[in-house]
């Protein structure tokens, strides 16, 4: 077969060869060179053990080492080429992972052959090598043929496969999404009847792979398939929640498939890597894929045979704190997510009676640093059929979008804060530190956010006239 590889794949494979030990390129880097798409990093398996490779790989890499993977049998190294691009590169020794059916972690057990290792990994897509430095392909598996046909297939019986790694059904799952490839039927039968397998794995690591999901391409593909497979039920159960039984009459939407829709709409309003928004972002897709997670908790049928979902936006939010904080992401994203989805209604007043400037103030004040998130989310989730609802939706979003334009330079949003600060407020009143300055601080943002930037003497008057108020 053709193949273009990276000249340090070659020399590295000298290296090794003068020592007597074996090197093939594996993995993804050959599925990608099959489909003529450029990997950034390297992965390699060897004959070697690390002890063995690693002074070959220090030398190689003469710009960096790493051995966070030596337990797993992984070392890693990187060089810098005369453009200033890195090469980095990851070598292990032919193994074999297994899980006890107990532990959350693979066992690493060594091979002896390529071949060997290649019918222990996840699908032929990625059981494909390349021996360097000869550049002699070993697909012994068909992944060659699986990619050509888009079809993830696995090496051995899929229940062996899945068995031995369960993670290898999110990677299903995953793959859908980022090659646009279908699960092969035995192996889809294996993810639903096994699915209950996958609790052994660490949340850490299926967070990873629902991340990985949610940036690709086509993540509304892969969640499909999470949901389709049975997995969803497991680890993300409030999106198969949404496939709400739709009532007789059809009176509401089919709340996953808007969801769907919406996580579609949300990507497209994503932005270049100058914009406010720069694609993929994964804070926008989450809270696309959460926003209406408070629903079915909240549906209620009302007379005339309507249908209800008073609050499921703080339901959501509260819901959606939950179960990222269960996949462990990070604390400031779980909040981010978390304030879309309880913001993610907010702006549907403005639709029916335009808000005053300090409403819009407030909107802005409120969204702080997801403002732009905010609009996006709350744009993508306007998918009505109505033509002339959408228009006056769109047009209503832009002329608010326009007077904070206007607004904002005319003050500074990011730091609004009262005319008066907690000292001068104590100096004033009188007071010592308490709850009184408290409500006091709270009263003169209130007031500042209804009437704007004002002179001192006129925010004195205020705080006085508040303070006056309640004492009396």
């Amino acid at each position: 077969m053709d193949f273009e590889v990276w000249p340090e794949a070659i020399e590295l494979g000298r290296l090794f060869a003068e020592q007597g030990y074996e090197l093939a390129l594996v993995g993804g880097p050959v599925r990608d060179l099959l489909l003529h798409r450029k990997s950034h990093d390297l992965d390699f398996c060897s004959s070697a053990r690390p002890e063995q490779f690693e002074p070959i790989l220090r030398r190689w890499g003469h710009d960096g080492f790493w051995d966070m993977g030596r337990k797993f049998g992984t070392l890693g190294a990187m060089r810098r080429r005369a453009d200033g691009t890195e090469v980095k590169v990851e070598v292990t020794t032919y193994r074999s992972d297994t899980y006890d059916p107990d532990s959350r972690k693979p066992e690493v057990n060594y091979g002896d052959t390529l071949e060997g290792d290649l019918s222990r990994r996840d699908f032929t897509v990625n059981a494909m090598a390349l021996r360097v430095p000869d550049l002699e392909f070993v697909d012994p598996f068909g992944g060659a043929s699986d990619l050509a046909k888009g079809v993830l297939r696995t090496p051995v019986d899929p229940s062996q496969s899945f068995d031995d790694d369960p993670l290898r059904m999110m990677r299903a799952v995953r793959f859908v999404a980022q090659l646009g490839f279908s699960i092969a039927p035995d192996a889809a039968e294996a993810i639903s009847s096994m699915r209950d397998r996958i609790e052994i794995v660490s949340a850490e690591r299926v967070r990873d792979e629902l991340t990985k999901m949610l940036l690709s391409d086509r993540p509304r593909a892969g969640l499909e398939a999470l949901v389709e497979s049975g997995l969803a039920d497991i680890v993300f159960p409030e999106i198969p929640a949404l496939q709400l039984q739709i009532d007789e009459h059809h009176r509401h939407k089919d709340v996953f498939e808007h969801t769907m829709i919406v996580l579609e709409r949300a990507i497209t309003l994503e932005t270049g890597p100058d914009g406010p928004v720069p694609a993929p972002d994964l804070t926008l897709r989450l809270a696309a894929v959460m926003h209406d997670i408070g629903k079915p908790k909240t549906r209620r049928f009302e007379p005339g045979g309507k249908v209800s979902f008073h609050h499921h936006d703080a339901v959501g939010a509260k819901m959606t704190r939950k179960r990222l904080k269960a996949l462990r992401f990070d604390h400031h994203l779980v909040e981010d997510v978390s304030e879309l989805v309880n913001l993610h209604l907010r702006f549907h007043g403005y639709v029916d009676e335009p808000w005053t400037d300090s409403a819009v103030r407030r909107y802005v004040k409120d969204a702080g640093h997801l403002y732009e998130r905010l609009n996006r989310l709350t744009r993508a989730d306007a998918t009505t059929q109505n033509k002339r609802k959408a228009m006056v939706f769109s047009q209503a979003m832009d002329e608010m979008e326009a007077r904070v334009r206007e607004l904002k330079k005319k003050e500074d949003f990011d730091a609004i804060r009262p005319d008066v600060d907690g000292n001068e407020i104590m100096e004033l009143l009188g007071l010592e530190p308490g709850p009184m300055i408290g409500r006091a601080y709270k009263h003169m943002l209130e007031y500042r956010l209804d009437n704007g930037p004002v002179d001192h003497d006129v925010a004195v008057a205020e705080l006085k006239r508040w303070y006056a108020e309640i004492e009396a």
